[in-house]
This record gives structure tokens, C-alpha cells and sequence, in this order.
């Protein structure tokens, strides 16, 4: 299984962007999937997550009501609108698949990862 991410650039504060990250190979429908992102000269964290039937879906507080998760799996493809957005969003995003199918904020939990996509937000 491979994922791609796509959708970063550069936007001013308070603007918004939609980050892209589509499945190639195994059986997306049956994933969870996730976005983490890691900010320069921190960890990566945990950002939201939809388990395969949509069912559940589950944000980090700082991005609640500001980001929404979702999936396309006719197109294979899980995604990330992202509004209001502030400097502190500022990171490389990262997609990521379970195979289980679960939504879960824990990244060992996760069996593929994407590249990343560098979002950077100025103020």
C-alpha cells in the first residue's frame, strides 16, 4: 500500500486548505485513517482520525471545529479541510492507514504512511 499526500502550500492566517491523501494498492475501504503532522523542532502528533465505516471520527482539541475528516473510497482517497487556520498549524502532515480499520490516535497502530505535505501559515 502506498499513500500520497498532497494539498500544502503556503496561506495566510485565517485562510484554508484541503490536504488529499490517495490510496494505491490493498483495500482502502476497510482502513482507518489518520493525519498527524509534525511542527519544526517537535514531535509528531496526532491530528484526526475516520475509521473505516465512518463511523468514527475523532480530532485533536486544537483543531476541533476548524478541520474536517473525511473519505472518498470510491476514490480511494481520505481528506482534510482545513479552515480558519493559524501559525501554529504550521507542520508537515502526514496520512497514514490501519489496517485494522480502526480510528485510533496512536501512531504505532498505524501499517502505512505517506511522504508528507509541508503546510506553512503565516501571520
Amino acid at each position: 500500500v502506498q499513500l500520497q499526500a498532497s494539498g500544502g502550500g503556503l496561506v495566510q492566517a485565517g485562510g484554508s486548505l484541503r490536504l488529499s491523501c490517495e490510496a494505491s494498492g490493498g483495500t482502502f475501504s476497510t482502513y482507518g485513517m489518520g493525519w498527524f503532522r509534525q511542527a519544526p523542532g517537535k514531535e509528531r502528533e496526532f491530528v484526526s482520525c475516520i475509521r473505516w465505516s465512518d463511523s468514527i471520527i475523532d480530532y485533536t482539541d486544537s483543531v476541533k471545529g476548524r478541520f474536517t475528516i473525511s473519505r472518498d473510497n470510491a476514490k480511494r482517497t481520505v481528506y482534510l479541510q482545513m479552515s480558519r487556520l493559524k501559525p501554529e498549524d504550521t507542520a508537515v502532515y502526514y496520512c497514514a492507514a490501519d489496517k485494522a480499520g480502526w480510528c485510533t490516535r496512536t501512531e504505532y497502530e498505524y501499517d502505512y504512511w505517506g511522504q508528507g505535505t509541508l503546510v506553512t501559515v503565516s501571520s
